[in-house]
């Protein structure tokens, strides 16, 4: 039986190969490259429902956030794999400005 106060576990964010390139290009500001981690960490933590986050109105599981402050670095996009055996949410593209 669960303890009905234990908070519930994240799914894994994964990155496509898109966001993977990115994070390992030495020439990303380190501004952005933290703004990546911490979006993984949220996306973990909230299984995807992201406060602020947008779903696609055709592809619900399609969703963007912002990244940086305000959103001033630019859009994370992801999706939430919920049937996914194990669930997890792939972060498909970071979109920079």
């Amino acid at each position: 039986m669960s303890d009905p106060y234990e908070e519930p576990e994240g799914w894994p964010c994964v990155l496509s190969e898109e966001v993977t390139s990115l994070l390992m290009d030495p020439a990303i500001p380190a501004e952005v490259f933290g703004a990546v981690v911490a979006a993984t960490v949220v996306i973990n933590e909230t299984r995807g429902e992201v406060p602020g986050s947008s779903a696609s109105a055709k592809w619900p599981e399609q969703r963007r956030m912002p990244l940086g402050p305000d959103g001033s670095l630019g859009v994370a996009e992801y999706v939430i794999a919920a049937h996914a055996e194990p669930p997890q949410i792939i972060l498909t593209r970071v979109q920079l400005y």
